[in-house]
């Protein structure tokens, strides 16, 4: 199986910049997506963004766009999630996940997922 594990969540202050690592390990094979979500109390995981493994080609969700950058380690089987000028509306527990062959978008099509780490931004 596929074990994520994800980093680098903690409080913040609005407008700050932070960046969450997530980590692989396990056998990935062929074409697949890693993905970020976030998820807040009573509400469902959220789509971030997503990046191709293979040729490192990005899609953002368009409330995040402009702010968030994914980028990928092939060396260390990392993913990375920048997120800049943070807004008390960002806290949430952010995840990550990985689906075999096309984008997905929604959380119901990813295979795996990472245990979340908490982002909190205060005003």
């Amino acid at each position: 199986q596929v074990q994520l594990v994800e980093s680098g969540g903690g409080l913040v202050q609005a407008g700050d910049s932070l960046r969450l690592s997530c980590a692989a390990s396990g056998r990935i094979f062929g074409v697949y997506h890693m993905a970020w979500f976030r998820q807040v109390p009573g509400n469902e995981r959220d789509f971030l963004g997503a990046i191709k493994w293979s040729s490192g080609n990005t899609y953002y969700a368009d409330s995040v766009k402009g702010r968030f950058t994914i980028s990928r380690d092939n060396a260390k089987n990392t993913v990375f999630l920048q997120m800049n000028s943070l807004k008390p509306e960002d806290t949430a527990v952010y995840s990550c996940a990985v689906k075999a062959l096309g984008l997905g978008y929604t959380s119901r099509e990813y295979d795996y997922w990472g245990q979340g780490t908490q982002v909190t931004v205060s005003s």
